[in-house]
């Protein structure tokens, strides 16, 4: 059956179109109107979620640079006494590849276990991220789904590529750790 909204293709027994969400013709009880709790999510699509992955880096990149600086300068004042040049850089080499890891690694999963269910970028369009279910996801599922993401970029980024093409707009990352990336609803 296709969507009279979009023309989106759908199953038969689909009762709401899977790309906008519309009550479909002939599915049971489409006379009565949809309650907005019982109203399916809309999806979030391939390009939100990249121009969010984009704000994030940015944002991210920023964090991690000024905690780096900050970290870098005690390091410097506190080996410069004792150690030669090469073990000062190869020392602040390794603090700045630790701290790049620790601030993304709790930028993703800190803010998307939050109340706010998203990241900043992710807040900025309007996206959040939910259980398969539609409700706040915890620090261990936020961790699961992070660490995934090596996963979907391991394989030539088809696991984010993914997203464009799956029913619920799903990233590898997100069908492992079973969650979802909604849209606002429309006002």
């Amino acid at each position: 059956m296709f969507c009279t909204q979009c023309g989106t293709k759908n199953d038969e027994s689909d009762r709401f179109c899977s790309q906008c969400g519309v009550t479909l013709p002939g599915a049971a009880g489409d006379t009565m109107a949809v309650e907005p709790s019982l109203a399916p999510p809309r999806y979030a699509g391939f390009w939100f979620r990249f121009l969010a992955a984009i704000v994030d880096a940015l944002l991210c990149q920023i964090v991690i640079v000024v905690i780096a600086l900050l970290l870098g300068f005690a390091l410097i004042a506190s080996m410069t006494p004792t150690f030669s040049e090469s073990e000062i850089m190869n020392a602040g080499s390794g603090m700045g590849f630790l701290v790049g890891i620790l601030v993304q690694w709790l930028w993703f999963t800190v803010s998307e276990s939050s109340r706010w269910q998203a990241t900043l970028g992710k807040k900025m369009f309007g996206l959040r991220v939910t259980d398969e279910q539609g409700g706040r996801i915890g620090f261990g599922r936020a961790n699961t789904r992070y660490w995934c993401k090596i996963l979907s970029t391991l394989i030539l980024f088809i696991g984010f590529v993914m997203v464009a093409f799956t029913k619920k707009k799903q990233g590898l990352h997100d069908k492992i750790a079973d969650t979802l990336v909604i849209r606002r609803p429309a006002s």
